[in-house]
């Protein structure tokens, strides 16, 4: 049994469908909380159609607000996360697993299904999803072949890593600081790429991929990430199309060496993005060169 929250914020062209692939999941949630986050489009009327004929799909209202991809979008899933927590405590609805989905995502009809099945499998599984998709020039691309970490949307907790990780942070990339969270307490964290999920919008693009990976070079110096470890990251960036994305992300963590931002205080964090993650990455280098030696 799972719960599952979805923040949406003006999505009404793929609103719909996005839905719709929820309420035809072959394992549903016990719960599924909805938080418009002021649309100024047919989102609400979108969302009204759903809830009037489902009483398991509940929906809460945030005041209209400028959309932004820094410190808003972590307040609103953990205003999502503390109504649907609290919600089922008063009304006394069991639950194993909380889930979250950004409403620009549609999913195979057996996702939770498969992912569920997963974490039966794994007792120290504690965060999974499946595999992001996109749909380029008609054929599905998975977004990152690099990492093995579980995407921001189509994501599963169990109840109790959870918990144990502090829940959802109010930070700037509460997904990462949970993953690493759940990697230090000892969990198994875990994309499974051949269950898909096909986000309808690139990711970090809602307010254009230029100041969307600006922001994740931002991101990537207030998580305190060793430069080794921005070079990599614009390194790949650069492979990718558009080409130009590299470039963003660069000039993000550069303007915000300059500027001397505030880091992240949790010394956890940014210990573990200064020394351990970088020695993770060299392991990963390691086994894909012996791949390849042996290929």
């Amino acid at each position: 049994m799972y719960i599952l929250i979805m923040p949406v914020k003006d999505e009404e062209k793929v609103l719909y469908n996005v839905m719709e692939s929820i309420i035809n999941q072959t394992v549903k949630p016990v719960l599924w909380l909805i938080i418009d986050d002021g649309s100024t489009d047919n989102s609400p009327k979108i969302i009204k159609d759903f809830t009037s004929k489902y009483d398991w799909i509940k929906t809460t209202h945030l005041p209209p607000r400028p959309r932004d991809i820094i410190f808003h979008v972590s307040y609103v899933y953990n205003y999502g996360f503390d109504f649907i927590l609290k919600y089922c405590g008063g009304n006394n609805i069991e639950y194993s697993f909380i889930a979250s989905i950004d409403a620009d995502t549609i999913l195979e009809t057996e996702y939770f299904e498969k992912i569920l099945h997963e974490f039966e499998t794994n007792e120290k599984l504690g965060i999974a999803s499946g595999g992001l998709y996109h749909e380029i020039d008609g054929q599905l691309t998975l977004s990152t072949k690099m990492e093995n970490f579980p995407s921001g949307t189509g994501r599963i907790w169990s109840k109790k890593c959870f918990f144990d990780t502090g829940g959802f942070s109010l930070e700037p990339s509460a997904d990462s600081i949970s993953n690493v969270k759940a990697t230090l307490r000892g969990w198994d964290i875990q994309r499974f790429n051949e269950i898909k999920m096909v986000e309808k919008r690139l990711t970090s693009s809602a307010q254009g991929l230029w100041n969307g990976y600006k922001y994740n070079g931002l991101m990537a110096y207030y998580l305190n990430k060793n430069p080794i470890l921005v070079a990599l990251n614009v390194f790949q960036f650069t492979l990718r199309k558009p080409y130009y994305i590299g470039m963003a992300f660069l000039l993000g963590y550069i303007v915000a060496c300059i500027k001397r931002e505030e880091r992240i205080k949790d010394k956890e964090i940014r210990d573990y993005f200064w020394n351990r993650r970088l020695l993770e990455y060299k392991k990963i280098a390691i086994v894909r060169l012996k791949s390849l030696v042996s290929g």
